[in-house]
């Protein structure tokens, strides 16, 4: 979750700490710190909430150093509170962390108990003293830290600098928390991910669970758990620069929504060419049954794809939330398939799944958006979505391309299973040709989105239905609500209104049903009745065929593109983002960094 950053090398650091710092935000907003040694002394600097207030603290005091750590906060122990932030130091040694140390309490009363002093709530603290406690015995820092990692379990991802070491920078990584090596000449970077790297350096490495680092301007020299020397590919960085700025709108929200026609059409493009789809070989023959897990708006991409899969494919799914299916170890098939799905490659839940699918015999499918992460160096077959970086905490375009992408490869399944014949699938793959223009046309009704909007600003709760993929729509679009208006959603099943929610109703709950005109629009229509007899405000989503049906009832329309089957739950998603983006303006809410939140979620 927390974003990191260091620089060690012969330039000043402090400004470029920041700069990089803020590509990294979206990691975490609590609060923010750097560090830097300048002429062997560490120097601090922190400040509780956004960035921005680090930014005013560095004019007034602007750290000086050519070797330094940066680090944005999302908290897990301790308030977010300036003594609280990173980096954490003593006089040996400063440091950022992202992850939790789980054993932190034993090694905290162990360090207490030998005169170290603690200054924060923080599990990070035992290591900077740990580290301390092995210096004081006489080690070097690079002993120092290989006998520290031995003690700490959990997942975290470490950067470290030392009194009377200015061109020393040690990293570490274990579990679920990436980090990234960048390399410059004489300069070497550690971050997060590449997105912090972008205007650092191009050239990049990944250091994989266990690995940990000794960075100089000069060199970087990388160990395995056991400490053995070992040499990580060094590749180039896909992100730009351009790709991860607002340009001329206001929130990267609203632009990471309105490029989905580009980027869906950059994921059909990778896979489906002159009508024939270019995916990698699997047995969709023999399979009989797909596991699929993920976290998040990635798992209501898969609750969709497990219509698409038993629907059109005739195959049994099995799908659980990762941190869920990760506890209830429930037994798979022999040389089963199982799908794993994840905008970053590095949620932790979804990484402790893959683990224990591949323990299982299981063969590893994922989905990420991010090439060289976590879950797509230990899967068996990679897809990859095109929906590039995004910024915005709330998952929008990389939803849309997870979801072009699972239809794709329920068309190859059901080609595969002898479901479809040549005619059937050039008319399903043909229609999702125009998802780039459908998208289009729902960006192009804002203004109506907006007036919707603007009724569900003054509510309380809302409450979501749908069915078949509807229903996992519904569930998304309840999701946005929540994560960016703060007004408390929830979504249904509409078949299941009636056994319980429908007491909820009345005038002040407003209802948002997705209803294009498909095999159960007259379902829908009959608990839209239902809703209606509450006296309940109803905002619909609908399509022309839809809408003649609808009219004269005391609803909101929002009249979509005619959709099919693949396409409806794309194109729905988009105007629910939309609603949710423009009820989160009405209410004077953060869109892009919603409090509480953050991206890539690498604790549990």
């Amino acid at each position: 979750m927390c974003g990191i950053i260091g620089i060690v090398g012969n330039h000043p650091v402090g400004q470029r700490l920041l700069h990089s710092l803020e590509k990294l935000e979206y990691r975490g907003y609590d609060s923010a710190g750097i560090g830097t040694i300048y002429k062997g002394h560490i120097q601090r600097l922190r400040a509780e909430g956004k960035l921005t207030n680090l930014k005013e603290k560095f004019l007034a005091h602007p750290l000086q150093g050519h070797n330094g750590i940066g680090h944005t906060r999302w908290a897990t122990h301790g308030q977010p509170t300036e003594i609280n932030s990173h980096p954490h130091a003593n006089p040996k040694v400063a440091l950022v962390h992202n992850g939790i140390i789980e054993n932190f309490e034993e090694l905290r009363k162990d360090l207490e108990s030998k005169g170290y002093v603690f200054e924060s709530e923080t599990d990070t603290e035992v290591v900077a003293h740990l580290i301390a406690l092995y210096m004081d015995k006489g080690l070097p820092p690079q002993e120092a830290v290989a006998k520290t990692l031995k003690h700490l379990k959990g997942a975290f991802a470490l950067a470290i600098l030392f009194t009377g070491y200015d061109n020393l920078l040690i990293a570490a990584r274990q579990g679920g928390s990436p980090l990234a090596i960048g390399y410059g000449k004489d300069e070497k970077y550690i971050g997060s991910d590449a997105i912090a790297l972008v205007s650092l350096t191009q050239e990049v490495s990944y250091l994989e669970d266990g690995d940990w680092a000794v960075l100089s301007p000069e060199s970087v020299a990388i160990f395995d758990k056991e400490g053995h020397s070992v040499e990580r590919p060094i590749e180039k960085s896909q992100v730009l620069e351009s790709a991860i700025t607002k340009g001329n709108y206001d929130h990267f929200m609203l632009k990471e929504i309105f490029e989905q026609p580009l980027t869906l059409e950059s994921t059909i493009n990778a896979y489906l060419k002159e009508g024939k789809l270019e995916l990698p070989t699997l047995p969709w023959a023999s399979i009989s049954r797909l596991t699929i897990s993920a976290c998040g708006t990635a798992y209501y991409a898969g609750l969709v794809a497990k219509y698409w899969f038993e629907k059109i494919a005739k195959l049994p799914v099995e799908i659980d939330i990762a941190s869920e299916f990760r506890y209830r170890t429930p037994p798979l098939p022999e040389n089963g398939l199982s799908l794993l799905i994840s905008q970053s490659g590095e949620t932790i839940d979804t990484v402790a799944v893959l683990e224990y699918m591949k323990s299982q015999g299981q063969r590893i499918l994922s989905i990420v958006n991010v090439r060289g992460s976590s879950i797509a160096r230990q899967s068996d077959v990679v897809l990859l979505t095109h929906a590039g970086p995004e910024i915005g905490v709330a998952s929008t375009k990389a939803f849309t391309a997870q979801l072009v992408l699972l239809s794709l490869l329920v068309l190859e399944a059901a080609q595969k299973r002898g479901l479809l014949n040549e005619t059937t699938f050039e008319e399903m793959a043909f229609g999702l040709r125009f998802l780039p223009a459908l998208c289009e046309k729902v960006l192009s009704q804002e203004e109506q989105i907006r007036t919707c909007a603007k009724t569900l600003s003054n509510a309380s709760d809302v409450l979501f239905l749908g069915r078949g993929t509807n229903f996992p729509l519904a569930l998304e679009g309840a999701l946005k609500m929540k994560e960016l208006s703060y007004i408390h959603a929830e979504a249904y099943a509409a078949g299941e209104m009636k056994h319980g929610p429908i007491a909820l109703l009345d005038k002040n709950v407003p209802v948002v049903i997705v209803a294009p005109f498909d095999d159960l629009f007259e379902k829908t229509a009959s608990n839209l009745q239902e809703v209606i007899a509450r006296g309940a405000p109803v905002i619909v989503l609908t399509d022309n065929k839809g809408a003649q049906h609808l009219r004269s009832l005391k609803v909101d329309l929002l009249i979509l593109p005619q959709t099919t089957s693949l396409t409806a739950p794309i194109t729905y998603a988009v105007a629910l983002q939309l609603l949710a983006y423009h009820t989160a303006l009405f209410k004077g809410t953060d869109v892009d960094q919603p409090r509480n939140l953050a991206k890539s979620v690498t604790v549990e």
